[in-house]
């Protein structure tokens, strides 16, 4: 499959423009080639334990399925639609309060209508893998398209 480079900035800027990564303060890093990378600032509004202070794993969850869209739409050589059909998350140990999480998602194969892809997430100073994931998303091929 042929990428198309305009195709891949569109989606990067497409998912930087969510109202809900906008909400958590995300930042898109790159986006290309079937591969992402996104970063969130710890934030107080984003703890799921004010006693420990850790950000909420559904914060994670919910990043990484977008960041694992993200890795889909950039291996797509044109725009269609996506949808999540299986997402896996494996939490390792919880984030370290007060240090941003950046992710990291791959497309590793794309299929006529299945998209396989696998993502981690870590503290950004440290590197320490917070969580693990898989993911298959569905693609909806416009009429008549083959590849």
């Amino acid at each position: 499959m042929t990428q198309n480079t305009d195709w891949q900035s569109e989606a990067r800027r497409m998912v930087g423009v969510t109202p809900w990564f906008a909400a958590i303060g995300g930042e898109v890093l790159s986006a290309k080639a079937g591969q992402a990378k996104a970063r969130i600032n710890w934030r107080e509004d984003l703890i799921g334990d004010p006693q420990t202070g850790v950000i909420h794993g559904g914060v994670i969850t919910s990043l990484l399925d977008q960041l694992c869209g993200a890795a889909v739409m950039s291996a797509l050589g044109q725009p269609m639609p996506i949808a999540t059909l299986d997402l896996r998350i494996d939490y390792l140990k919880p984030a370290t309060r007060g240090m941003a999480i950046v992710a990291e998602a791959e497309c590793l194969k794309v299929t006529h209508e299945i998209a396989f892809v696998r993502g981690s997430a870590h503290n950004e100073a440290d590197q320490d893998v917070i969580a693990l994931c898989t993911a298959a998303f569905m693609l909806t091929r416009p009429e008549g398209r083959t590849s």
